[in-house]
């Protein structure tokens, strides 16, 4: 009383409700010595909480990974770190977010011969129960700074195959990804990003070791469903490689190799890939494969094949390839999609294609843009879509198709859209509440 008295007189605003509390200073020195000691499973969910709340975003994930589970801290995490942070991309997970895209971070800043490799081996058993997504689209080569001062002195005129020899093999994902049990989508690109005035054509080599380096960690990652690997200069004897790692896989649905150096043999080979795995979406997009290539990937829709969605856009198929694919969509049952747009197709190809609206009841879109099927392709088209209730999508831009024919096409397949679509209205009304 005596010493209530005495502050009061030397303080009037202090009060006994301002003296924190004995659990309150407990929490605040958790908080402060959490990285020595951090006993957060030891508290009252009440005071985990707030211990949690106070945390520094700063300590050693080697502290918090496996410990701190709360979203609300990954949160925080992931908005001071990046501007823009959708976790709709990430299931909803902040938590799952800060990792993906740290470990990703990690892997586009790899040096090889530089860079310590612990930094991503250890970080493996603090990130592989959360990881289920990486999207790479830089690897960074070795730096050989003896061979660049070497370049400087050639002349631009110098040939670029000179360089094609030096080793210039990026980070190998083996470990890292078969660490990963969680892993479902891989996307990978090799190459540098804004390398500015430094640019040389070996920034961005995917040498046969990195491909053979990739091929024996995507086969050994048994729960991969999705795997892109865009703009490396994938050629036919890497493409080879990889589908011979990729045959019968268990899991794999989806498979983009788009914008790649890929011509006939390897889309033989991508042929056999169709009819040995559970592909349901392949991407070639921008590739070279011509009609050789097209007639080995339609032979694999016509025997057996799960393929749903195919992209050949912006290659050069020819009406060979596209009538050899246009026969095999006469008794394929589940392809879906296919986009031929930019492939020097004529009028003998739409020929083909009539037959196909006309019997085949799988397809729902067809993409002939870019093309030049031309006024009788059109007519047939339009006659091969007389009866058809399934094409909910054909897009005719800049195929040179008669404009009264591409109206009349367009509210056929509008007008199978509009039933698709209240169909489905339908359906969902009559299931129960």
């Amino acid at each position: 009383s005596y010493y209530a008295r005495r502050c009061i007189s030397e303080d009037p605003n202090w009060s006994l409700v301002t003296v924190p509390h004995l659990t309150e200073l407990c929490l605040q020195h958790i908080v402060h010595n959490f990285e020595k000691n951090p006993v957060l499973n030891r508290l009252l969910p009440a005071h985990q909480k707030k211990v949690v709340d106070r945390l520094s975003t700063s300590l050693p994930l080697a502290v918090t990974a496996n410990l701190v589970n709360d979203e609300e801290y990954w949160k925080r995490c992931c908005t001071e770190r990046w501007q823009v942070c959708d976790v709709s991309n990430y299931g909803d997970s902040w938590k799952r977010m800060f990792f993906e895209r740290h470990l990703e971070n990690i892997l586009k800043c790899f040096i090889p011969n530089i860079t310590d490799p612990n930094q991503v081996l250890e970080l493996i058993p603090l990130c592989k129960d959360y990881v289920r997504k990486l999207e790479v689209d830089q690897f960074l080569p070795p730096v050989q700074v003896d061979q660049k001062e070497e370049r400087d002195d050639l002349s631009d005129t110098g040939s670029d195959t000179e360089f094609g020899e030096v080793p210039m093999q990026h980070y190998d994902l083996r470990d890292l990804i078969t660490a990963l049990p969680h892993l479902e989508e891989l996307h990978l690109t090799y190459g540098v990003k804004d390398c500015g005035m430094n640019f040389e054509w070996n920034l961005f080599n995917f040498t046969n070791q990195d491909c053979s380096n990739l091929a024996a960690a995507v086969k050994m990652c048994r729960n991969l469903k999705v795997f892109k690997l865009t703009q490396s200069k994938v050629d036919d004897d890497k493409t080879k490689l990889l589908v011979r790692n990729l045959m019968d896989h268990p899991c794999l649905v989806e498979l983009n190799l788009s914008h790649n150096l890929i011509r006939d043999k390897g889309a033989q080979a991508l042929g056999k890939l169709i009819s040995h795995s559970r592909l349901e979406t392949l991407d070639l997009c921008n590739n070279q494969i011509c009609h050789l290539g097209a007639q080995a990937l339609a032979q694999a829709l016509a025997e057996k094949s799960t393929l749903t969605c195919l992209n050949l856009r912006l290659n050069c198929v020819e009406d060979k390839g596209g009538e050899a694919i246009g026969r095999a969509l006469l008794t394929n049952t589940t392809l879906k999609s296919i986009h031929l747009g930019s492939n020097n197709l004529s009028e003998l190809t739409a020929t083909v294609f009539s037959q196909v609206l006309a019997q085949n009841t799988t397809l729902t879109s067809i993409n002939f843009s870019c093309n030049h099927l031309g006024l009788d392709g059109g007519k047939q088209l339009l006659e091969g879509l007389a009866d058809n209730k399934t094409l909910t999508e054909l897009d005719l831009r800049w195929a040179e198709v008669d404009q009264e024919a591409e109206y009349l096409i367009h509210q056929i397949v509008w007008a199978n859209r509009e039933a698709v679509r209240l169909g489905s209205l339908q359906h969902t009304a009559a299931k129960p509440l």
